[in-house]
């Protein structure tokens, strides 16, 4: 059974989607003050939480930046849907460029809230199960220990492919044929280029060690 945290501050709303969560096999928790948020995240990992915008203590902004700080992946890596009575467009870019995975306005549809939880809890917050490391299909963003990773359309292919399965080696050929999905004709020094570059942004923000080395004759493998 998946938890779900709903840091609501009006108890007869948050009463309303914690039974709706109940209804539908979730395990939902309550909390009323942002001040609580973060602790009970670092205690109890929840699979998801449902953010209000506007709390007492703590604004959900705030916490929200806090989790995506964190390099706790199970703080850093939890899905957060924000909630809020403010429709502005600006409100909403600000929600997701905080690290929001999904933006709902009050009041909104009970049923559509439990899609959106589910459709999250599906496809997760990236392809990697990496410590550290969280990708974002969906929103092309790459982020290690809540660093952000500047990365081309092939740069990030190449990372989630490598990080779906760590320590795996993947030679040239596998890669080329995930890198460019067009099928066009390139050569197999290509993926060297693109490692190289890969290799360099992963060493800025972990620096000392190869987390991408080669394997002579065969390809290359991630090791975070």
């Amino acid at each position: 059974m998946k938890t779900i945290l709903v840091v609501e501050d009006e108890p007869k709303l948050a009463a309303l989607v914690a039974d709706y969560l109940r209804a539908n096999e979730f395990a939902a928790h309550v909390i009323g003050d942002g001040l609580q948020a973060v602790p009970w995240v670092k205690a109890n990992s929840p699979d998801l939480i449902l953010l209000d915008l506007m709390l007492p203590g703590r604004d959900g902004l705030e916490i929200c930046r806090e989790l995506r700080a964190s390099n706790d992946p199970r703080m850093h890596d939890v899905p957060v849907i924000m909630v809020t009575a403010r429709v502005e467009e600006i409100d909403r870019l600000v929600g997701l460029e905080a690290g929001a995975d999904d933006y709902v306005c009050k009041p909104f549809s009970m049923r559509e809230l439990v899609a959106r939880v589910k459709a999250i809890l599906r496809r997760g917050r990236g392809a990697a199960p990496v410590p550290g490391l969280a990708l974002d299909e969906s929103r092309h963003v790459a982020q290690l220990d809540g660093k952000p990773l500047e990365l081309t359309p092939v740069e990030f292919r190449l990372l989630a492919m490598l990080a779906s399965a760590p320590g795996k080696v993947f030679s040239r050929a596998s890669l080329l044929e995930r890198l460019y999905p067009d099928h066009r004709v390139v050569a197999d020094r290509t993926v060297d280029a693109h490692v190289k570059n890969l290799r360099k942004k992963l060493g800025e923000l972990r620096p000392g060690e190869d987390r991408l080395p080669s394997i002579y004759g065969v390809g290359y493998k991630l090791e975070l």
